[in-house]
């Protein structure tokens, strides 16, 4: 079998496997490279060289360096600035979008969205704001200004570093400039002006209360004389359970212990504050003995403290109907009081997102050990905008899931970064050390200047920028290593050599000379706008990282064909392999706003479509006065 039919029969493979979603896509891009070692398409000396590819290096300085804006506090500064804006939905708009699209030329996009979306939260809190007006625009805004410089999206860097092999000369930093503004200009405009107005208006998820419905879940129940809890532990409790239900807090002699914190045995007269519904509060009371017995002892005690008053008391001289108002005044407080819900103060309470990368997708709370390994208790899921009703053990988490934990303070962000989520919660923003901020610019600065000028190359003046953060103190060290999003570097190093492949085994000339055979009658324009079509769906159902390796070799191809210039076919691949606006799975962005969104996976064409439309009668005039044939 030829060479290039298996290549075929790979990425045939691979394309499935990531379109599916069962496996994360770095374990699919390492099994594609694996198995094209295997089947003698990549040498096995050479199978792994693209982990040192200036492509990958790139990427994890720029993610790094990107972590070092968080921290010095360059990025609070600007988003103090966002929280300004006011009610009206147009600058809320303008300026969640306009900062998102600027931060992204020049931060990874993933980076500047997830420091933009608690703004973008809060902002819809405080106003009263439907989130999914917001976050579709947020996420989109994040992809166009990736288009701006070579370090704002990975396949910016893949195309820059392929041109550099091809011609010896890659792309510049601002070679991708002119386009890529123009483009981002374009879909800024169309989004705040007509594109929000496509988007799904979710009502009522702004909140974390309305979302969970929290109030109406947490309820108190006690460790009475007869329970069986009795001398167990919160472990104890759950392994009779067999079923992990949140105990958020335990009260003893009036004082209440979180429950994360609580380790001692369970005594008679204990209170748990637990998160459960109806079918959980039954399960604890046929296993657990307890019982909603706070509330019933207070009925008991008005009941006996009535008896005593009507046994010992002289008969009251007070009107009948009069007492009748104020035992019924007295009533309904009770009732007011209860409908506010349990006092959830002090449990510290967070609402996360679960990141693409996370170590929690398609995993379980008891696989994950989230109590013993990482001090959390899960409170509540939801999913496309609802909380999940299912048994909370039994979930297997998604991207894009929005979790209700509880946690200590001091471990929650440690824990919550370890695990892949980023905080909804409204944070306070801290302006950071202002000398740390100069820095973290100047270094940045410098880095740039020196690709600018043909000092260095973009690869090695961004790992010494990132370096330098390192060494001065920007970014303490851990976090630097967290910072560098391991599954985008696996799926880089795995997919460079497999896209060597389609053009060493002669699989990308084939597919250019098929495309070439179609469109001979055609104008070279034609066949530039339909490898514009075909890279921009192609990135709509997988990585766009994937989707430039994969369209750059056929790009080089048909430039060769048509005989001209293969700087507008490259040009062309980099933009629309950064335009995945149909689904919510093309890119990371829109995945992480689908839950806080309270988005549907049909939602994003709404929207998405007609951007790519406007993107593509806006990008492809601006590649030929730029970048001519």
């Amino acid at each position: 079998m030829a060479d290039s039919t298996l290549v075929f029969i790979v990425l045939g493979l691979t394309l499935a496997a990531f379109v599916w979603g069962r496996f994360r896509y770095d374990l699919v891009a390492l099994a594609a490279l694996l198995g094209s070692v295997l089947l003698g398409l990549v040498p096995g000396g050479e199978a792994f060289l693209g982990f040192g590819h200036p492509a990958v290096i790139t990427v994890a300085a720029v993610l790094v360096i990107s972590r070092g804006f968080e921290r010095s506090g360059v990025v609070d500064v600007i988003a103090e600035q966002v929280l300004k804006v006011g009610e009206r939905l147009f600058l809320q708009l303008a300026a969640l979008t306009g900062t998102v699209v600027v931060l992204s030329g020049f931060m990874n996009n993933v980076g500047a969205l997830a420091l933009l979306l608690p703004v973008a939260m809060r902002l819809a809190r405080e106003h009263d704001t439907s989130p999914s007006l917001l976050l579709m625009p947020l996420a989109f805004g994040s992809l166009l200004g990736g288009l701006t410089t070579l370090i704002g999206t990975p396949p910016n860097i893949i195309i820059a570093s392929y041109r550099g092999s091809v011609t010896g000369d890659a792309f510049g930093m601002f070679s991708f400039s002119p386009v890529g503004v123009s483009v981002a200009l374009a879909g800024l405009v169309f989004i705040l002006l007509l594109g929000w107005r496509l988007v799904p208006q979710r009502a009522g998820k702004a909140s974390t209360e309305e979302m969970f419905d929290t109030a109406n879940y947490l309820v108190e129940l006690k460790v009475g004389e007869e329970a069986k809890a009795i001398g167990w532990t919160l472990r104890d409790l759950h392994a009779a359970l067999e079923e992990t239900i949140p105990v958020l807090a335990v009260v003893r002699d009036e004082k209440r212990r979180a429950g994360h914190a609580f380790h001692g045995s369970l005594r008679e007269g204990d209170i748990l504050l637990v998160e459960a519904g109806p079918e959980e509060m039954k399960l604890l009371e046929d296993k657990a003995g307890l019982s909603l017995g706070a509330e019933a002892e207070e009925d008991e005690v008005s009941a006996d403290e009535a008896a005593s008053r009507e046994s010992d008391e002289e008969p009251v001289q007070e009107n009948p109907e009069r007492q009748n108002r104020k035992e019924s005044k007295e009533k309904k407080e009770k009732k007011k009081e209860k409908k506010k819900g349990v006092d959830t103060e002090g449990l510290e309470l967070v609402e996360v997102v679960v990141r693409t990368d996370s170590m929690m997708v398609n995993r379980t709370v008891t696989q994950l050990r989230l109590h013993n390994q990482f001090g959390l208790h899960l409170v509540a899921v939801a999913r496309d905008g609802g909380r999940l009703k299912q048994r909370l053990r039994e979930i297997r988490f998604r991207p894009g899931d929005v979790l209700l934990l509880q946690g200590g303070e001091s471990e929650l962000s440690e824990s919550l970064a370890t695990l892949g989520c980023l905080p909804l919660a409204s944070r306070d923003l801290t302006l950071g050390q202002p000398r740390m901020l100069l820095v973290s610019l100047a270094i940045f600065a410098a880095a740039i200047l020196a690709i600018l000028f043909d000092l260095l190359p973009a690869a090695v003046a961004l790992s010494t920028a990132a370096l330098l953060s390192l060494l001065v103190g920007v970014l303490p060290l851990r976090d630097g290593y967290q910072a560098i999003d391991g599954p985008v570097i696996v799926l880089l190093g795995a997919m460079i050599p497999v896209g060597q492949a389609l053009e060493t085994s002669g699989g990308a000339e084939l597919i250019a000379e098929s495309l070439l055979h179609m469109g001979r009658d055609w104008p070279v324009v034609a066949t530039l706008v339909g490898l514009f079509v075909i890279t921009m769906m192609l990135s709509d159902v997988i990585n766009n990282a994937a989707a430039a390796v994969l369209m750059a070799p056929i790009a080089a191809s048909l430039a060769s064909g048509f005989e001209v210039s293969i700087d507008p076919f490259l040009m062309t691949v980099a933009v629309s392999a950064s335009c995945a606006f149909l689904t919510p799975i093309g890119h990371q962005s829109n995945t992480l706003v689908m839950g806080p969104g309270g988005y549907r996976f049909g939602d994003y064409w709404r929207m998405g479509l007609p951007l790519e439309l406007v993107v593509m009668a806006v990008a492809v005039p601006m590649i030929l006065l730029v970048w001519p044939l």
